[in-house]
């Protein structure tokens, strides 16, 4: 590794596993120092691994980030142990999908109080931070997980569409209100990424499709163009791109990081 994120203090949600292990394992490997949060008290094994091979440089805090309040304490607490946060991988998340007749209230409050709202005031009060520094001009970056799916519609995963949507519409909006600051705001629309998350989306569409288990997962990654799901350090890699020196001149983007799915 280059080094490229030597001594930057970065805030990692949804970082328990999955993709959010992948991105903060490669920012450590660049040399970053990272908070890792995520919904569980205790930090997982995998983030147990990280902080004993990086001692010193990894934090765990758990926190529910529908809750704006425990957003403000996670954010107190990162600074105090790192000092201002220098850059945000925003990738907490949670999935559903049901038929859109049956698609009741909870589900949608529940998707969209983590995906939407969490997302957005995660964001807002880390640029808030950021601007009081007053010293991250062109170190500043926000990097916001969409997803393929907020590219278009579904007829199963309406609020999961609409909510990965919203994250690429904000991204954009940040992106603009930020660049006075020199801080830049960007986006990853993942594809279909073999992470545990895919056993309950593979039963979910298992009941919906009438498929038997495994077969949606196995379908999906035929049909992507490079013949594979992807992989959570395949999103890393992007993350580290759009943290780094390297994208100081990208804002206001969604990067595609899906095998070919989407051409944009």
């Amino acid at each position: 590794m280059s080094g490229r994120l030597r001594d930057r203090h970065a805030l990692l949600t949804g970082a328990g596993g999955g993709i959010g292990l992948a991105v903060a394992r490669a920012y450590l490997s660049e040399g970053a120092r990272c908070t890792l949060v995520d919904l569980a008290g205790d930090p997982s094994d995998g983030v147990r691994a990280s902080m004993a091979e990086h001692p010193g440089r990894v934090a765990y805090l758990g926190a529910d980030i529908a809750q704006t309040a425990q957003i403000d304490t996670v954010i107190a607490a990162a600074g105090k142990q790192f000092g201002t946060i220098e850059v945000l991988f925003n990738n907490a998340a949670v999935f559903d999908l049901a038929p859109l007749l049956d698609s009741g209230e909870a589900m949608y409050e529940r998707l969209f109080a983590v995906n939407v709202k969490g997302m957005f005031f995660v964001m807002q009060k880390v640029l808030a931070q950021m601007i009081a520094a007053d010293r991250l001009r062109g170190r500043g970056a926000v990097i916001n997980l969409a997803s393929q799916a907020g590219r278009r519609g579904e007829a199963l995963v309406a609020h999961y569409c609409a909510t990965k949507a919203a994250v690429i519409s904000y991204t954009q909006s940040a992106a603009l209100a930020m660049a006075p600051y020199g801080i830049r705001v960007n986006a990853i629309a993942p594809g279909v990424i073999d992470t545990p998350m895919w056993s309950q989306v593979d039963a979910l569409f298992a009941r919906y499709e009438g498929l038997r288990p495994g077969e949606k997962k196995l379908a999906v990654g035929k049909a992507v163009p490079l013949g594979r799901m992807g992989r959570p350090e395949d999103i890393a890699g992007a993350a580290v791109f759009l943290a780094s020196d390297d994208a100081a001149y990208i804002t206001a983007q969604t990067l595609n990081v899906d095998g070919g799915n989407v051409m944009s």
